[in-house]
């Protein structure tokens, strides 16, 4: 098979709530959309760039756990970016070693 590995592609789905979300993910959606819909309660103005203000809580929610390629929303993709910025550079080797560093004497 070249070398190719065959993975379903539903493995992590059931893991999902509805195949797309963690709980987090739920979690942070609705504290974005009913802090808006508070917002909207309590600011009768109806000027435009006020009504974006009151709505940018749940356009940065929703944006956060958009479903996204290759990882199951931008929060992970974003998590997992940091992480590899802000990680250490420096991999040390932990594996089997046939003498674990121990001199070989040559009698």
């Amino acid at each position: 098979m070249n070398n190719n590995y065959l993975i379903p592609a539903n493995t992590k789905k059931s893991q999902l709530i509805l195949g797309f979300f963690t709980p987090t993910d739920l979690i942070i959606f609705v504290v974005g959309c009913v802090w808006s819909f508070i917002m909207l309660l309590l600011f009768n103005k109806t000027s435009m760039t006020i009504l974006i203000l009151i709505m940018l809580p749940a356009l940065i929610a929703t944006f956060l756990v958009l479903p996204v390629p290759h990882y199951h929303n931008i929060l992970q993709l974003l998590t997992n970016v940091v992480n590899f910025i802000t990680g250490r550079r420096r991999y040390y080797w932990k594996g089997w070693v046939k003498d674990e560093g121990l001199e070989r004497n040559n009698n």
